[in-house]
């Protein structure tokens, strides 16, 4: 892999963890327990990254 190509991914991973970490504190303000909280976090992540893979694949 190239220089780029790492940063790329790790930006897509940082950035993830941003909207993961949102949507959990989000989730959790709103009155649902830590369980529902954590699942929502990590669905928003794995959403994210999904829609990154997505578009890196119709790219290349």
């Amino acid at each position: 892999m190239s220089p780029v190509q790492i940063l790329s991914l790790l930006l897509a991973l940082s950035t993830a963890l941003n909207v993961a970490i949102g949507a959990g504190l989000l989730a959790r303000r709103s009155g649902l327990g830590i369980p529902q909280a954590i699942l929502t976090g990590a669905g928003a992540a794995a959403t994210g990254l999904g829609i990154y893979f997505a578009a890196v694949a119709a790219y290349s």
